[in-house]
């Protein structure tokens, strides 16, 4: 198996259905910009509340990918 390098990056995602489908808001727009996401993690989950329901939810995720070599990113 070759070495390889990852890089952490935080993001924010939202959602005014659920925290996972924050999440998976987040790493769908991130997936468009940055190749080889691995995996990520929740660090903070958040809501807004309007008229004494919860209307938004947030969550901060530290999401992981690899640093890919030229070869990988042409092919």
């Amino acid at each position: 198996m070759a070495d390889r390098t990852f890089k952490l990056v935080e993001l924010v995602g939202s959602s005014d259905q659920s925290i996972q489908q924050a999440v998976r808001n987040a790493i769908k727009r991130a997936s468009k910009s940055l190749k080889g996401i691995s995996w990520f993690e929740v660090t903070q989950i958040r809501g807004h509340v309007t008229d004494g329901d919860v209307s938004q939810f947030q969550v901060t995720l530290k999401v992981g990918f690899r640093i890919m070599d030229e070869g990988e990113l042409a092919g």
